[in-house]
């Protein structure tokens, strides 16, 4: 067995025991705990910085892209930012022993289905070092151990951040354990924890397609599958262009690096002839290259023709595909073939058309006059979210703390024995 192996393999039973002494942990333990760690973050800010600048120097070596590094950067004001999402989590109601539901059986037995903490949760992810305080506070707070395994481009600030949460934990009623980093930055630490059926209860992965793919394919534990985010805005023949370009830029150029960004728009060809040129130009003051079909580049403006391959991407950039479209159900064909289940937006004045696009859009999140944007933990109120899943089974859409828990039935008796 090689030593990266049983390094794992320690860390992985270290976790194991502390999940033990998490699960019956009270809220006001938890919380307690997660108020010394966001105090501790911002405490030890400038080693955090620090480490942080090599992983960026690193990057920009490697020749990674600005937008790839502003999702790797973190600042003292990040740091902060960071903090106080931790105490948000901690204010936020504890799932752990909340009743689903419960009934009294015609024999006298009282039945309970009660939220129980998964476990052991493996988070593998991508480039975002804040996602480690994010995953270990919303594991936490629902009882559960968070195994954390980051990208190598961002181990030094990872490495710093455990370090830093274990140092915080130590004192409170809450096992220094319960944060764990895997150790290693080769591909081989990534199987270790996918192949850890039996230490670790469920993989959340959070990046790129090819990740993803990779750890559901791979992965003997099991997977809350987690997607890429081709979020399209649909302008309907009704909508306002105004409210309608507003939407857009948001959707496309807010933050145009994470996965709720806009990396499609499509046009009822009724309103293309007002809406494209002002969309296109808008665009281009925003820096937003357009890859449009046929029809959108009929208007003229600086674009590029759209490939197969657009139509299916994220760009993660400031890029932007787009299509004319004849009718709202060419639409939700286009989102359907194309789409990948994330966050769809329509911009309408029609409660009809709205009302449709709803029902047919199969999305974790569809928008009705809003951007994309808001498909976010802490734009739901759910506080700092673990990842938005595009699957349909458990959870789906933004992952925050019920859907960090399982449930246990609970029967109380008075003797009751079976006939």
């Amino acid at each position: 067995m090689s030593d990266e192996r049983e390094e794992f393999l320690r860390v992985a039973r270290r976790a194991r025991e502390a999940a033990a002494g998490l699960a019956p942990l009270p809220r006001s333990a938890k919380d307690a705990a997660l108020h010394r760690i966001a105090d501790a973050l911002v405490t030890a800010a400038p080693e955090i910085v620090k480490a942080n600048e090599a992983d960026v120097a690193r990057a920009r070596g490697n020749g990674t892209s600005e937008y790839m590094i502003d999702r790797l950067s973190l600042s003292e004001a990040r740091i902060a930012s960071i903090a106080d999402a931790v105490r948000k989590v901690a204010a936020l109601p504890d799932p752990v022993g909340e009743t689903v539901r419960g009934s009294v059986l015609p024999n006298g037995l009282e039945l309970r289905q009660v939220r129980v903490p998964l476990g052991v949760v493996g988070i593998i992810y991508e480039g975002r070092p804040n996602v480690t305080v994010d995953a270990a506070a919303l594991c936490l707070k629902s009882g559960n151990v968070a195994m954390l395994r980051g990208s190598s481009s961002a181990y030094d600030s990872n490495t710093v951040l455990v370090e830093v949460m274990q140092g915080a934990l130590t004192g409170t009623e809450v096992p220094p354990d319960a944060v764990q980093l895997v150790p290693g930055t080769s591909r081989e630490s990534v199987k270790h924890l996918m192949r850890a059926r039996g230490l670790v209860d469920v993989l959340i992965p959070r990046g790129g397609a090819s990740l993803i793919n990779s750890v559901v394919e791979e992965s003997t534990v099991p997977v809350i599958e987690t997607g890429v985010g081709n979020c399209a805005v649909y302008v309907d023949a009704a909508a306002d262009v105004d409210t309608a370009l507003d939407i857009l830029l948001n959707a496309k150029t807010q933050r145009p690096s994470v996965c709720n960004a806009a990396e499609t728009f499509l046009v009822h060809a009724d309103i293309a002839e007002t809406f494209v040129p002002r969309a296109l130009e808008a665009l281009k003051g925003a820096g937003v290259t357009v890859h449009g079909d046929e029809r959108i580049r009929s208007f003229g403006g600086d674009v590029v023709e759209a490939t197969e391959d657009d139509w299916y991407a994220e760009y993660l950039s400031l890029d932007i595909a787009a299509r004319v479209v004849d009718s709202l159900d060419d639409a939700v064909a286009h989102i359907r073939r194309y789409g990948s289940g994330h966050t769809e937006a329509i911009v309408t004045t029609s409660q009809p058309a709205a009302k449709r696009f709803v029902a047919l859009v199969d999305s974790a999140a569809v928008m009705v006059n809003a951007s994309t944007r808001f498909t976010d933990g802490e734009e739901f109120g759910f506080g700092a979210e673990i990842g938005i899943s595009t699957q349909k089974l458990h959870a789906r859409g933004p992952m925050g703390l019920p859907e960090l828990t399982s449930t246990k039935y609970v029967v109380t008796g008075e003797g009751h024995v079976r006939g």
